[in-house]
Order: structure tokens, then sequence, then C-alpha cells
């Protein structure tokens, strides 16, 4: 995972039986909720995240390969 300014980057092995739009409903679901637990004052705010995501395959790239590539995109 690598936090940017306005995105984020994950690396998510799942099963092939869930759709990556279910993926990121979760994750973003989780997360809102984990965060408007800790901090009280974003329950304000009508939606953390919204609904936009970009999903992609890792292909022929070993799972170390995309990993560096995450932890690069620091800049």
């Amino acid at each position: 995972m690598e936090i940017m300014p306005d995105h984020v980057h994950l690396l998510v092995d799942a099963p092939p039986n869930l759709a990556p739009d279910q993926i990121m409903f979760r994750l973003k679901g989780f997360t809102s909720f984990q965060l408007r637990k800790e901090y009280p004052h974003l329950k304000k705010i009508p939606s953390l995240w919204t609904r936009s995501y970009f999903c992609g395959t890792v292909g022929n790239a070993s799972e170390e390969t995309v990993k560096k590539y995450i932890e690069n995109q620091n800049t």
C-alpha cells in the first residue's frame, strides 16, 4: 500500500469469484467505518470516498515487481 495525497495504491489478492467492484465496495465501506469510528469529526462528511476506482491485473509481472512499483509511487 502507498498513500498519496489524492489516491491510494493497493495490491490485493482476491478470489476469482469476487468482482472488482465488490472488492472496492467492501474496502471503501470498511475503511470509511473505521475512520469515522476513530475520528468522530468525519461523521459530518457525507462521503469519505468517491465511487471511482481503477483496477488492473498484475499479468506476467511478479508480486515483488508490483510491490516495488507501489513503494516507488511516493513522488
